[in-house]
C-alpha cells in the first residue's frame, strides 16, 4: 500500500447492490492483493466534511464546475488515524489529494487544528467553514497484481447531518471507485461490465447532504438519486 498512494490520479466510480459484489468479489480472486490490517480485510471509516453557510462545495460539485474542492477529515477507526484533506479535482479530470496528520476530528472542529494547511491548499480558514456531514462506512481495498491501480469499496453507509441533525442509512449499497495513474490497463473493468455495474458518480458529501437536507436544492441529483434506488433495488 505504501507504494500505491496514488494522492495525484483518475478515478471513476461504480454503484452496485451488495448480492452483485458478492459476485464481483468472488470473480476478482487471483486478480487482486488485499488490504489486512491486523488479520482485518474489512476496515471502518469516518469522515466529516466542511463547508460554508452558502454550501459553496455542494453547489460547486452540482453544477460540475472544476476545478473544485472538498475539505474533510479522514478517520480511520481501526487504527486511530485522523488526517485533514483537501481533494481538488481540476479541468482534465485529475483528483488531487493533500493531507497533514491531525489528532482528532475534534482538535479540527474546536480548536482549528491545520489551520495554515487549510490556508495553503484553499485559501481559507476555519472561520469560514463550519462542519455540515459525518459519515461511517465499512471499507474493502483490493491492489492490481502489477500496483498500478487501487480499488475501494464502501458499504454500510451511515449519513449524519450536523445541521439538520437527520440521519440516513444505505445498508444495501456498495461504492467501487477505481483509482489509477492514468489510464492503465485494468482487471477489474471487465468484471464489471460482465455484471452489469455501470459507472454512476456518488460524492458522499453531496449524496449524503441531499438525503439528510431538505432545504438544499438538489434538481441535478434527483435522477442519480432514482439510479441509486434502482440499483439498489435490482438484487
Amino acid at each position: 500500500m505504501k507504494s500505491i498512494h496514488l494522492m495525484r490520479r483518475t478515478d471513476k466510480k461504480f454503484v452496485t447492490n451488495i448480492p452483485t459484489l458478492v459476485k464481483l468479489l468472488q470473480m476478482a480472486c487471483g486478480s487482486y492483493y488485499s488490504q489486512d490490517i491486523d488479520g482485518r480485510r474489512i476496515c471502518s471509516y469516518a469522515t466529516t466534511y466542511w463547508d460554508d453557510t452558502a454550501r459553496h462545495a455542494f453547489r460547486m460539485h452540482q453544477t460540475g464546475h472544476r476545478p473544485r474542492r472538498k475539505v474533510r477529515v479522514r478517520s480511520y477507526l481501526d487504527s486511530n488515524l485522523s488526517f485533514l484533506e483537501v481533494k481538488i479535482k481540476d479541468n482534465h479530470d485529475r483528483t488531487t489529494k493533500s493531507r497533514i496528520q491531525v489528532p482528532s476530528v475534534e482538535a479540527v472542529a474546536n480548536e482549528h487544528y491545520g489551520e495554515d494547511f487549510l490556508r495553503e491548499t484553499t485559501g481559507r480558514s476555519f472561520d469560514e467553514l463550519i462542519p455540515v456531514i459525518a459519515n461511517r462506512f465499512h471499507r474493502i481495498t483490493l491492489v492490481n497484481l502489477d500496483k498500478t491501480e487501487r480499488l475501494t469499496i464502501d458499504f454500510n453507509l451511515h449519513f449524519h447531518n450536523l445541521y439538520t441533525g437527520h440521519d440516513v442509512d444505505m445498508p444495501d449499497i456498495a461504492i467501487i471507485e477505481l483509482k489509477r495513474d492514468g489510464l492503465v490497463p485494468s482487471p477489474i473493468l471487465g468484471m464489471l461490465r460482465e455484471l452489469r455495474i455501470k459507472p454512476l458518480g456518488f460524492s458522499k458529501y453531496c449524496i449524503g447532504a441531499a438525503l439528510t437536507n431538505p432545504d438544499l436544492r438538489i434538481n441535478r441529483f434527483k435522477k442519480r438519486l432514482i439510479r441509486i434506488h434502482k440499483v439498489t433495488a435490482a438484487h
